[in-house]
Parts: structure tokens; sequence; C-alpha cells
């Protein structure tokens, strides 16, 4: 029990929680071209995860493929999600130069992307 217990302290010392504190959520999710390569797919994955290295108004960054079992996916199989303390924060994002040139890499493989961004946490 005492292991437990440290481990869950150890957990809420060095994991931030974004619960209280609201945050914009912006969520990409890609259909990649049927006759895109893995090696294309690979390199839209490597170039987006970069990203955040290079825009510092990027908070923080997630990835990944579907695993879903219900099959409602319609043909999106990578899903990414960008965390902005403001819109202004993302607004920035948008326009920054690493992230118009990340769409020439993406431009020639994705059939099509859908964009969703919502504010979560907070009162």
């Amino acid at each position: 029990m005492k292991i437990l217990t440290l481990l869950s302290v150890l957990l809420a010392l060095t994991i931030p929680s974004m619960a209280d504190e609201k945050v914009l959520r912006h969520v990409v999710a890609f259909k990649f071209k049927p006759e895109a390569t893995a090696e294309q797919i690979k390199a839209v994955e490597s170039a987006f995860a970069a990203l955040p290295a290079s825009i510092p108004e990027v908070k923080a960054f997630e990835a990944g493929t579907n695993v879903s079992p219900e099959g409602l996916d319609k043909g999106f199989t990578h899903a990414f999600l960008l965390t902005f303390a403001t819109d202004k924060d993302r607004d920035a994002y948008l326009v920054h130069p690493e992230h118009k040139k990340f769409g020439s890499v993406v431009k020639p493989v994705v059939a099509d992307v859908i964009v969703i961004d919502y504010w979560t946490g907070g009162e």
C-alpha cells in the first residue's frame, strides 16, 4: 500500500495536470491517398512531430494511428493533437513558416484532412 501511495505522489509531481487549466486543443486527422507509400507517411509523421521543437507556442503534442474497432474512421488513419494556451498561440502556429513548410510534405500524399479545435478544462 505504501508503494502505491508513493507512486501516486510521484506521478502527481511529475505529470503536469491540465485538468483544471483551460487549454485549446487542435485535433488533426489525415486520410492518406491510396498510392502514398509507407516512407511518405512516415515522413509526414516525422515532420509533424518535429513542429513543436520549432514552434514554441505548441504546449503539448500527441500522435497516433487509428485502433478503433468501431469502423467509423471513414478512411482517416492518423490523428494528431496539439495543445495551446491561447487562441493567439494557435493562430501563431497556423501562420508559422515551419507549419507552412510542413504543408508541402503533406499535400502530395493526403487525400483528406479534418481539423477541429476546442477548449477544455477550466471554468
